[in-house]
């Protein structure tokens, strides 16, 4: 078991326990982000780390240029790397929701193109692409992120149809709310673009159910590195992995209820 797998925001959170845990189950793998310097741990360890901006084009060549070099194969890629661009809809400049399909979309996208054909040609290969509950289900002031969540859900669905016929396996890790920095750059957002102005009472309650659903009782990114290692060896993986159980539980609410009933009772817990 001594896959070579390509992690991408890797510095941080789910990024940085998938290497590990990868890592201590014999993977080879390459660790990258923008910020090199919160990955030498995993460099101790034995990563190969390197700066990684997943929307310059450049930067993502050169990654899976230097991989094939080093290693001569890539069986697996993480596509991990993503943001929050929260807000409401109405108060996000159209070029912060550009660039957060260009983040968590577009540059995942082209990496994949990068490293498809090199799969191809070793007949074998695994796309695990990191996506979220919110790419199932919406809330207030998360629009353009909800967005380019859905729209990573279903290009990851022609994605694994397309590439089946050459042994590729395509995967998504939808986790739930989880203990990481995640959450904070996402309020960071969410204050900046609608913190004052007509949706700051909403903001200000969506703060406080945001804060207890990230930190009260929400698993750390350990249990989402266990679901991707899973997802890697699984000789059969499943097309949709949510994680905790907490988040399957709120994706079988959104198929049951009618939209009526879930707005009212989203729209009622947020006093909106």
């Amino acid at each position: 078991m001594n896959e070579t797998v390509l992690i991408t925001g890797a510095s941080a959170g789910i990024g940085y326990a998938a290497a590990e845990l990868l890592l201590k189950s014999g993977c080879k793998v390459y660790a990258g982000a923008r910020r090199v310097e919160k990955m030498r741990g995993l460099e101790y360890l034995g990563a190969k780390v390197f700066a990684l901006d997943v929307t310059d084009e450049g930067s993502v060549k050169n990654a899976v240029d230097f991989i094939m070099k080093d290693a001569g194969r890539l069986d697996a890629l993480v596509n991990n790397a993503g943001y929050g661009a929260h807000g409401a809809v109405e108060d996000v400049p159209l070029d912060e929701a550009r660039r957060q399909f260009e983040v968590n979309l577009f540059g995942l996208a082209r990496l994949t193109q990068l490293a498809l054909p090199h799969m191809r040609a070793a007949g074998s290969g695994r796309i695990i692409n990191i996506s979220s509950i919110a790419g199932r289900i919406s809330v207030p002031a998360g629009g353009w992120y909800h967005a380019s969540k859905y729209a990573l859900e279903a290009y990851s669905d022609a994605l694994r149809l397309e590439t089946a016929q050459f042994g590729i396996k395509v995967v998504l890790v939808e986790p739930g709310p989880i203990k990481t920095e995640w959450d904070n750059t996402a309020l960071v957002n969410l204050h900046k673009y609608s913190g004052s102005g007509v949706y700051a009472p909403m903001v200000a309650r969506l703060t406080e159910k945001f804060r207890a659903g990230y930190r009260s009782g929400a698993p750390g990114p350990e249990a989402v590195a266990a679901v991707i290692l899973k997802a890697l060896r699984s000789v059969r993986p499943a097309a949709r992995y949510p994680v905790p159980f907490r988040a399957s539980l709120i994706i079988f609410l959104k198929w049951l209820l009618p939209d009526a009933v879930l707005d009212w009772g989203l729209r009622r817990a947020l006093g909106i």
